[in-house]
């Protein structure tokens, strides 16, 4: 999936023409990180910001020859259209302390600006780094109040019935599993919101960095990201349930509590390379890859 365009090495005096474009985004962006960094960042819920930052920087950095010495003609009307809608949304979720819109500009103006100074080829050749700061992006409260709710419903439901079904005693009020003698309430951090979050970025990384050619195989896997996340969260409250239930709360709320949700998404990650690699080797027979 990925692009790499063909050009030769650039002069000194090209990378001397983004000086400016690099110091206009330090001046509006570096203030911003560092307000996530000590704020929303600190906390588990958006822990992944630096990740995807440096992530974002460093494919950007990797395909520097595109910009640097592409020779495709500028499109700069459309260019600075989408700069200047970039940048009034930057100011409005500045001045009104909107991440949404304050994070979010960092597309259309990086869109922006390639597509002012090196065109639409540009701008195809890096259309995933750009595409790949929406992670950069702070759920809206709205959002994830709508979602972890229902989220939070059906992991408490399948979870109960898969208990149910092995033999333990379990019930089920709501988002509260009681197994025994413990009650453990299914929290919106249960709920695998921040999961799919998580996963959906690692496999989208993936198959951009390994560039499969076949866009059946492409999509199967991106489809397949959310019910693997989702499962995989099913299995970590099963398996708090389970040490609670067998080891005590102090078992179940400990150390176990915060590493089960890094496990399940490294365990739902290798589900994901299980499933690139089968649908590799099917491709590779029927000569789709």
């Amino acid at each position: 999936m990925s692009t790499v365009l063909d050009v030769k090495p650039y002069p000194g005096g090209a990378a001397l023409n983004w000086l400016p474009v690099a110091v206009g985004l330090l001046l509006l962006y570096v203030p911003t990180f560092y307000h996530l960094g000590t704020t929303l960042w600190q906390s588990e819920d958006h822990a992944h910001g630096p990740i995807i930052l440096a992530v974002v920087l460093f494919l950007i950095w990797r395909q520097r020859e595109a910009f640097l010495a592409a020779s495709a003609p500028a499109a700069p009307k459309s260019g600075l259209g989408l700069l200047a809608f970039g940048l009034l949304l930057y100011v409005v979720g500045r001045s009104q302390d909107i991440n949404l819109f304050e994070v979010g500009a960092l597309l259309p103006i990086l869109a922006g600006t390639l597509l002012a100074m090196r065109g639409w080829r540009t701008l195809r050749t890096l259309w995933f780094p750009i595409l790949f700061a929406v992670f950069l992006i702070p759920f809206p409260d709205v959002f994830v109040d709508s979602v972890t709710g229902p989220l939070k419903q059906n992991v408490s439901a399948i979870a109960e019935q898969i208990l149910y079904v092995a033999g333990y005693p379990v019930a089920r009020n709501g988002v509260v599993l009681t197994v025994g003698q413990y009650q453990m309430l299914v929290a919106d951090a249960c709920s695998g919101l921040n999961s799919m979050f998580s996963l959906s970025a690692l496999g989208l990384l993936y198959l951009y960095l390994v560039g499969r050619k076949s866009w059946i195989h492409n999509a199967i896997i991106v489809t397949a990201i959310l019910p693997i996340a989702f499962a995989a969260n099913v299995v970590r409250v099963i398996a708090l349930v389970l040490v609670t239930y067998h080891f005590g709360d102090e078992a179940g709320q400990g150390f176990l509590h915060g590493a089960a949700g890094l496990l399940l998404v490294m365990a739902a990650l290798i589900i994901v390379l299980l499933l690139d690699a089968v649908l590799l080797r099917l491709t590779r027979q029927k000569g789709m890859a």
